[in-house]
């Protein structure tokens, strides 16, 4: 769906801010574009959405080269989220997701409906369609920003730091809520971050960008347990292995149904794989009883969680 070969962008003296990119985002993944500040993420996002042309390359968006596609026609096609939300301050929360609609003139009745709908999906009061933006609190401004981008219900979304100047408690609750809207809706995202846990907890797959280009690639289990160069091995570091618990959830390591665990070593299957390993670390035990609605949902022990990361996940390409 997202195709670039080539892609090469330089500003000022020359300097190359992306470097002979090739990349491809096929349809329903949730890819992340990973590295360090200045190393050319940011820049490849606006080159795939036409807000800067390529010195060199092509950008095909389902099968369209960008260079000849008409801004007004790619833009309801891409959906685009920054980090510090862009919402218009006059106008309300209603207007702000009503803007792109609006311009594709829809009926006064649909975008209604379609506002409603992705307050419920973003997981906002549907009475807060009458806030302005200066009445929210940042995460919930964001919610407002990722409901805007898909208010016209485009294919794809491109999302630049997203959750980047959010709490760090709000932010897990974000990618939580967004990972549970990818689930539904399906859309093609290309996702950047510098954050390494929030690569491991997003996406599908890891493009690793150094100094413009594209160094190594593969799921986020490949990224920590796999061979790569120094630079990588540095990036993600040993400790990277622990915050992969993080993706799962402690059902999917469920070793058995009904067998028994240490009294008073219990955790809801739906907590992440890191909650349930942090239980067992404080409370000295090397199996838990997984809970839900109140019910026994199976058992969780130490080998079995070994074995479910020697089998590479459930849930992981």
């Amino acid at each position: 769906m997202i195709r670039a070969e080539g892609l090469t962008k330089s500003y000022g003296e020359g300097i190359p801010a992306v470097r002979g990119v090739d990349l491809a985002v096929p349809r329903g993944e949730l890819c992340v574009l990973l590295g360090p500040s200045g190393c050319g993420k940011s820049t490849l996002l606006r080159l795939i959405n036409a807000l800067t042309r390529a010195d060199s390359g092509t950008v095909t968006v389902n099968g369209r080269d960008v260079r000849n596609t008409p801004p007004e026609l790619l833009r309801r096609g891409i959906g685009y989220v920054v980090q510090n939300v862009g919402l218009f301050p006059h106008y309300t929360v209603r207007r702000n997701i009503a803007v792109v609609p609006e311009l594709l003139k829809w009926k006064k009745p649909d975008i209604e409906k379609r506002a409603a709908f992705l307050m419920e999906l973003t997981g906002l009061p549907k009475n807060y369609l009458d806030k302005y933006p200066f009445e929210l609190s940042g995460g919930e401004a964001q919610r407002v920003g990722v409901a805007r981008a898909l208010a016209a219900d485009p294919p794809i979304l491109l999302m630049d730091e997203p959750f980047g100047s959010v709490d760090p408690l709000n932010r897990e609750r974000l990618q939580r809520s967004f990972l549970e809207i990818q689930k539904t809706l399906k859309k093609t995202v290309l996702f950047v971050t510098h954050d390494v846990s929030e690569a491991l907890i997003m996406g599908d797959r890891i493009l690793l960008m150094r100094e413009g280009q594209i160094v190594r690639s593969g799921t986020p289990r490949e990224m920590v347990f796999g061979e790569g160069d120094a630079f990588s091995r540095e990036f993600f570091g040993a400790e990277m292995a622990l915050k992969l618990l993080s993706r799962y959830r402690a059902q999917e390591a469920c070793a058995r149904a009904g067998a028994e665990g240490k009294p008073g070593c219990s955790i809801s299957a739906d907590l992440p794989l890191s909650d349930a390993f942090a239980m067992m670390l404080v409370k000295g035990c090397d199996r838990l009883t997984l809970t839900r609605d109140g019910e026994d949902a199976g058992t969780l022990d130490f080998y079995s969680l070994l074995r479910f990361f020697r089998e590479g996940g459930r849930n992981d390409g």
